[in-house]
């Protein structure tokens, strides 16, 4: 409850400072944060089971309703916009409408990852086709983040409440071995991707005290916004999928690799193949985490600080 109250008052700092306020700005970021406190807290294991308990069996095609109240108050609230409204709702619904066919069925159907490329769709194609970003369109700074909120709270109540998928590892708890993980996978990887990444011309050390400054929002944005979405739908979802249909963890391990590597193609230069390699070695070891440890908080972390790393010292 603390970071997500510390979290929100940042955010409404400095949407102040941006010269951003009244009612639209107040009307999106209380969206933003009924969106983030629906995937933060869910990532409380006990909060999780509460939530499943209380939707039981039939309650489960109730699971998109905060979302749908999230879309419903923004437009209302901020664009008065009837047709983003229901462009945001089929959203939101068809990947519950999907996986809905999937319930009690093993991981790796069809709608699985029907569902997943669904999600990805909204937020992953370039401007002027990010579909959520039609849908959030102000205030400009809460733009992509609204837009990461709404995906990330989508799959979560998708997978986790309606499919119920098992093993995705999505909680925010630290438990033994999680420490070596986390070092092992960052350390190994560094020492492949930055010798790699200069070689290739995709990196060049310059550290600068202007990144320097900007590390606390900058690591907050990475950690929430970039690396726990990616990791869930990567590995969470993906990999889990991919491990159960190939029926072997180091296939679905590589396999996931690989499509989290061109997911990254459309990084300009347009076709971006250095990002995909090296985003397809990153892959590898946040994957290899996630498998080690059951967890997708040992595979953020790594993934959080090697951006971090990235946008501190390189460039």
């Amino acid at each position: 409850m603390t970071v997500w109250a510390l979290i929100i008052a940042a955010a409404a700092i400095l949407g102040v400072r941006f010269g951003f306020g009244g009612r639209r700005f107040a009307f999106a970021l209380g969206v933003a944060a009924l969106l983030f406190a629906f995937e933060f807290w869910l990532a409380a294991p006990s909060v999780l089971e509460r939530a499943r308990s209380w939707l039981g069996g039939h309650g489960r095609a109730l699971a998109p309703i905060v979302l749908l109240a999230a879309v419903i108050i923004y437009s209302l609230g901020v664009t008065g916009s009837g047709k983003w409204l229901l462009v945001g709702a089929i959203y939101v619904v068809v990947p519950a409408l999907l996986l809905a066919t999937s319930a009690g069925k093993s991981p790796g159907t069809f709608a699985d990852y029907a569902a997943a490329v669904l999600i990805w769709l909204g937020i992953w194609l370039l401007p002027p086709y990010r579909l959520l970003y039609h849908i959030f369109p102000y205030p400009p700074p809460l733009q992509h983040t609204l837009s990461i909120l709404l995906a990330l709270s989508t799959a979560v109540s998708a997978y986790l409440l309606l499919r119920r998928l098992d093993g995705t590892g999505y909680a925010v708890e630290w438990r033994r071995g999680f420490g070596f993980a986390f070092a092992f996978n960052f350390v190994v990887f560094a020492a492949i991707a930055i010798p790699l990444g200069i070689k290739i011309g995709f990196l060049t050390f310059d550290p600068t005290v202007l990144r320097l400054r900007s590390l606390p929002v900058a690591a907050v944005g990475i950690l929430f916004f970039t690396a726990w979405p990616e990791e869930f739908l990567f590995r969470g979802i993906l990999q889990n999928c991919l491990s159960r249909t190939f029926k072997n963890q180091w296939a679905g391990l590589i396999a996931a690799s690989i499509i989290f590597g061109f997911s990254h193609i459309l990084h300009a230069p347009v076709p971006n193949w250095k990002y995909v390699l090296l985003a397809t070695i990153a892959g590898i070891f946040y994957g290899r985490a996630w498998m080690k440890t059951g967890s997708l908080l040992p595979g953020t972390l790594v993934h959080a600080l090697i951006d971090l790393s990235w946008h501190i010292l390189f460039r």
